[in-house]
């Protein structure tokens, strides 16, 4: 039997004259009821496993919730929350394309109301959600090896955040074949956690600081400070060739490519988005230099780009670093990128002179320093 929807949406003013409601829903004219029949499985990846995913249709009311469905109510940690951010991280592994479907036939509604992906919720909102079963799907834990790692990486917690200086080699989420990143991890060791989210990222190689927020509103505070260029962010690098000592800046535009492998890259182009870094030479050895990169702006890959740009690539950038000189320093004990998130500095609401995290630097990139350090002598 085929499903007959309601022929309502959202709008931006309510219809009645003298009752606007800017970007609110407005309830639908008419309810309709499904018959159940559950849909075809079908098998599909996450995190590297492959489960069995079935959505079930079941006979429902717009007005009241039956047969699996649910009316979630949005509390303090999801105001302001986009619906279709809020339904994704509610329906964790269900995919994406089914989450935008069911927005888009009206299966999801807001105070009873049909409405768009981007509307801004609010705590008190009813959420209507349509059922869906993810089968043969265990829950999953982080090894414990992991878990301990993570947890005495942490160099700063309050109410609200979290800073840790993440090891090299973890990546800060699962996905392209791992099922535990830094923000999995945290979740299964902090299972009753009400909110646990990344505020920004690094690149699995790269080690140092990470901040993650324990509330909504943190995020979204440390969202708004990254995107004004408010957060003081400062790397430390070893970059090949000794350079002279001082200070430079590099403002190249940069573009993301991909290539025909899959495999994501970022050039210098005229026509990509504005990049600035700031580095300042700190040591100078034989023939590599250690610097202080401080970013102006966050593309992806930024600091190494430039780098690379300016002839003088990361040590240890198998991407963008010259191959020979990356074998050579192997010998000297150097075996990841040569990147690591020292330091993030930034205001904050009842903090007197702000917010700094700082992560010492690993005893495997102070060896090859020490070791660079006999050279040069």
């Amino acid at each position: 039997m085929r499903c007959m929807l309601a022929r309502s949406h959202c709008i931006g003013v309510n219809a009645d004259a003298g009752n606007s409601s800017p970007g609110r829903c407005r309830p639908s004219a008419a309810s309709s009821r499904r018959v159940a029949s559950p849909g075809p499985a079908k098998y599909i990846r996450l995190s590297g496993r492959c489960i069995n995913f079935r959505i079930m249709r079941a006979t429902m009311s717009d007005e009241s919730p039956t047969a699996g469905v649910r009316l979630v109510t949005v509390d303090d940690n999801n105001d302001g929350q986009r619906l279709d951010n809020f339904l994704l991280g509610l329906l964790k592994g269900v995919p994406r394309s089914w989450v935008y479907r069911v927005l888009r036939t009206g299966e999801v509604r807001v105070n009873k109301g049909r409405c768009k992906p981007s509307l801004r919720l609010r705590a008190g909102d009813q959420v209507r959600v349509p059922p869906v079963r993810v089968a043969e799907r265990e829950a999953g834990t982080a090894p414990r090896g992991l878990i301990d790692t993570i947890e005495k990486s942490i160099i700063y917690e309050d109410d609200l955040i979290i800073g840790l200086n993440k090891p090299s080699g973890v990546a800060v989420h699962g996905g392209s074949g791992l099922s535990f990143g830094v923000i999995e991890t945290l979740r299964s060791a902090r299972p009753n956690a009400p909110f646990l989210e990344l505020a920004h990222r690094l690149d699995r190689d790269t080690s140092g600081c990470l901040l993650l927020a324990k509330k909504r509103a943190a995020l979204v505070r440390l969202q708004e400070l990254q995107r004004d260029g408010r957060i003081d962010k400062r790397y430390s690098a070893l970059l090949n060739g000794r350079i002279r000592k001082g200070a430079w800046r590099c403002d190249l535009p940069l573009r993301k490519n991909t290539l025909k492998s899959g495999e994501r890259v970022v050039r210098v182009d005229p026509e990509g988005k504005p990049a600035a870094t700031r580095f300042e030479v700190l040591r100078r050895f034989a023939d590599a230099s250690l610097v202080e990169a401080t970013l102006e702006t966050g593309r992806t890959h930024q600091i190494r780009v430039h780098a690379a740009a300016n002839a003088t690539p990361i040590l240890g950038d198998e991407k963008y670093g010259d191959e020979e000189v990356n074998r050579r320093m192997r010998e000297l004990g150097l075996r990841r990128l040569f990147l690591h998130a020292a330091s993030l500095r930034f205001e904050w609401p009842g903090v007197k002179g702000g917010i700094r995290i700082a992560a010492p630097l690993p005893t495997d990139l102070e060896a090859v320093l020490e070791k660079l350090n006999e050279q040069t002598l």
